[in-house]
């Protein structure tokens, strides 16, 4: 395993996903200084996800084709940048134009990335995976605490302090620019000697993707807005509880790489989202503050354990479109449940914000049952 790659690659990963991780702990004070609605707040995540979900499978395809790491510095700033405006803008338009640049930023950074991290973990591919991921995850992490740490100190104009580290990351992934082309010369290499892609296969993983997609954006949108409105807590609170699911998800996702390395891919897949199932169903059923703090710990291991081997395992059923199987399963796997946050948002409006957690539960039923109908991948 290249160490020194991965861990550049991660730290990039974490810089990225830092500005989405934040702008679910944005929303309750967007909410409030411009008076929108559930769904409004929600769009704002639609918005964010969509560039991302559409734009990421292209930005992968472009990868595949061009072999151009110099992209990855300038996505990492432009996430930063989108993020940076979303305070001093004043009209929804402005606001939701500001999170769809960043989600840009997003969607160009991914699939180079993990297509280089995959060459750069050599055997260890969900180990190596998993490392890039906990980058991600932490960005996830942080992104609540650091929001709401600006907007409560300096107001909701704090957040041009985001375009700092994107800054910085920006200029040091530059100076590494000749390590990642001779990581892009090997994997180009290894592509023309890779077994025939399993587009089959891929397709029912994308099942899985989806689900898990839903259900993250869901959790990552509502469960702040969810802690404030239903469990009567602080802005504060509901910002730790999303960090405390994305702290967890670090751990999930590191053990998850090293379980999968050792037991296999389909294993840790299946067993995620069948013990998530019973643990969701307490979850909503609660209105406890510490009895849910306390589950969002087996939700966050049972979510994030099948993270880097879902995303190794479409690499290995698309080995010559690597590049495009990380947009969709990377892309997937954040944006296209940012699609459906709306509807949930709706949802919330109409019937309580209980009642779209409530539906949120069916989604590791459908992705245990479509994971059980993957192949094992060609070695």
């Amino acid at each position: 395993m290249n160490r020194r790659s991965i861990t550049w690659l991660t730290s990039g990963h974490f810089f990225t996903d830092l500005n989405q991780g934040a702008l679910p702990a944005l929303l309750p004070f967007l909410m409030t200084e411009h008076q929108l609605s559930y769904a409004a707040a929600a769009g704002l995540m639609f918005a964010n996800s969509l560039t991302s979900s559409i734009i990421q499978p292209l930005f992968g395809f472009y990868a595949d084709r061009l072999d151009r790491p110099r992209l990855m510095p300038w996505a990492v700033l432009l996430a930063g940048l989108g993020l940076a405006l979303l305070g001093w803008v004043d009209s929804y338009a402005a606001m939701f134009l500001a999170v769809a640049v960043s989600g840009i930023g997003v969607a160009a950074f991914h699939p180079e990335a993990a297509r280089l991290a995959n060459l750069a973990a050599g055997d260890k591919k969900a180990t190596g995976i998993g490392l890039f991921g906990i980058g991600g995850n932490a960005g996830f992490a942080v992104g609540p605490l650091l929001g709401t740490f600006l907007v409560l100190a300096g107001g909701l104009k704090s957040t041009v302090f985001f375009l700092i580290p994107a800054l910085c990351v920006c200029f040091f992934l530059q100076q590494r620019m000749r390590q990642f082309g001779s990581l892009s010369v090997k994997a180009a290499a290894a592509a023309v000697q890779s077994a025939p892609d399993n587009w089959p296969a891929f397709g029912r993983l994308s099942i899985v993707v989806i689900c898990r997609s839903i259900l993250f954006a869901g959790l990552n949108t509502f469960i702040p807005l969810y802690w404030i409105h239903v469990l009567l807590q602080s802005h504060t609170a509901g910002s730790s509880a999303l960090t405390v699911l994305f702290s967890i998800g670090v751990i999930g996702t590191f053990f998850g790489g090293r379980w999968a390395d050792r037991y296999g891919y389909l294993k840790v897949i299946r067993t995620g989202y069948l013990l998530l199932i019973p643990v969701l169903l307490l979850f909503v059923s609660t209105e406890e503050p510490t009895l849910a703090m306390a589950l969002l710990i087996p939700i966050g291991l049972s979510l994030f354990a099948p993270y880097s081997p879902t995303v190794v395992l479409g690499q290995k059923y698309l080995p010559r479109r690597m590049g495009f199987a990380s947009g969709i399963t990377l892309g997937l796997a954040v944006s296209v449940g940012g699609i459906a946050a709306p509807g949930l948002g709706w949802l919330a409006d109409q019937y309580g914000l209980a009642f779209s957690f409530t539906i949120l539960t069916v989604l590791p039923v459908i992705a245990a049952l479509a994971s059980y109908s993957l192949p094992k991948p060609a070695e």
